[in-house]
């Protein structure tokens, strides 16, 4: 054989694998069903799953049937949901799921579930939704889930969730959080087929923006100026540093905070169904109670002035209740969070610990410091009378040239 032949051989070969490992490639298209015919499909953009279903408009009735591949083992959960608040973010919370546990002998285990949280264990339930011929197979490494759901009047499109998990005894348990998992839900529209994913990770840099700009602003900045007004201003040496570093410090935790303020405001605006009602109502006064210090400022009286002790009076107490709240605010933040997304802000939760810890470590032992400096200068003072007089009754003190 010649060596084009050989080549042409090779050549022929290539294209043939190339056509076999093609047309062999699983899509929904050349997926089908004993007894079922479905209108549409849509291979799903994550965790190789795909999603088969007929609609009619009329009646709401959706026939489906959702195929999750590669399930290698009986000790996991498949789960379909609808979300009815149609938010993609976060998807998972009330959404209406139907659930498959293969089980080691026979059919697996077909049932509802209503999520309410993300610490949900897929608990058996009903669901918002009416669901006719819930049924489920196992096959092949692939769960099948079959349901006939009914759907308010005039629903076009709905954002859909798809996951899978680990079981501990028959109880499933929280799924994996990497990106496929994350990125597991899109909108669909069940007329065109089309579909809209999550658009990147927007709404969680927006997520992230927010808390950092609240947490350095309201949870570290703020602190930090009140700890450089209390301690340094005991220093004769760092007047009037300490008071410019204060105001400083200060006015750039209120701007930074009113941003955060903003950012957070938009966030819940495009979460519904988010819960976050004393995180808002606390960052509302802490923009009143920081407002408020503003304007302290501008009001702020001469120290000899006779209402001065007022003033005194009216800003420690202010600034207090608003360090307080702030540091407050932050972890009920982290609370909203973990409720919503999870565990994914653990690490954040921990810095923030670690932050204001050794913040408060420093007030402590600057407070011990310059209590020991105040009442050694109080004793010197104390001393000064009877110096002045010397031992003799005559004037200690340095003669003046």
């Amino acid at each position: 054989m010649s060596i084009l032949n050989m080549l042409r051989l090779v050549l022929g070969l290539s294209v043939l694998c190339c056509v076999f490992v093609t047309s062999s490639a699983q899509t929904c298209r050349n997926q089908t069903f004993s007894n079922r015919v479905f209108a549409t499909c849509r291979d799903l953009p994550q965790l190789t799953a795909y999603l088969h279903w007929t609609y009619d408009e009329a009646s709401g009735k959706l026939d489906i049937a959702f195929k999750h591949a590669g399930i290698t083992s009986t000790n996991r959960w498949v789960a379909w949901a609808i979300n009815p608040r149609n938010s993609l973010d976060p998807a998972m919370i009330g959404a209406q799921a139907l659930v498959a546990i293969p089980q080691a002998n026979g059919s697996p285990r077909a049932y509802t579930s209503s999520i309410a949280s993300t610490a949900t264990q897929l608990e058996e339930g009903s669901i918002s939704y009416p669901v006719e011929g819930l049924s489920a197979t196992y096959q092949n490494n692939e769960v099948t889930i079959f349901a006939t759901l009914t759907l308010p009047n005039g629903t076009t499109s709905l954002v859909h969730v798809w996951q899978d998990g680990p079981l501990s005894g028959s109880t499933p348990q929280e799924h994996s959080h990497e990106t496929s998992h994350q990125n597991s839900k899109e909108t669909l529209n069940l007329i065109s087929g089309s579909s809209t994913q999550a658009s990147g990770n927007s709404r969680q840099k927006r997520r992230n923006t927010h808390g950092v700009l609240n947490a350095v602003s309201w949870g570290i900045l703020m602190p930090m100026g009140a700890i450089i007004a209390r301690y340094l201003k005991v220093f004769k040496s760092a007047e009037p540093a300490w008071f410019y570093l204060h105001v400083t410090c200060q006015a750039s935790a209120y701007i930074v905070g009113v941003s955060g303020f903003g950012t957070g405001l938009k966030l819940g605006s495009e979460s519904e169904g988010v819960e976050s009602d004393n995180h808002r109502t606390i960052g509302i006064i802490l923009i009143c109670l920081g407002t408020l210090q503003v304007f302290a400022l501008f009001l702020r009286l001469n120290k000899d002035h006779k209402y001065r002790v007022y003033w005194n009076a009216y800003h420690h107490l202010v600034g207090y209740a608003t360090i307080g709240l702030s540091i407050a605010n932050v972890f009920v933040g982290f609370d909203t969070l973990e409720k919503y997304v999870g565990d994914r802000y653990h690490s954040w939760r921990s810095a923030y610990i670690g932050i204001i810890g050794a913040l408060g470590v420093i007030a402590i032992l600057l407070e011990a410091y310059t209590w020991i400096i105040v009442l050694k200068r109080r004793k010197s003072e104390n001393k000064m009378p009877h110096e002045a007089n010397g031992v003799n009754g005559h004037d200690s003190r340095p003669q003046q040239v």
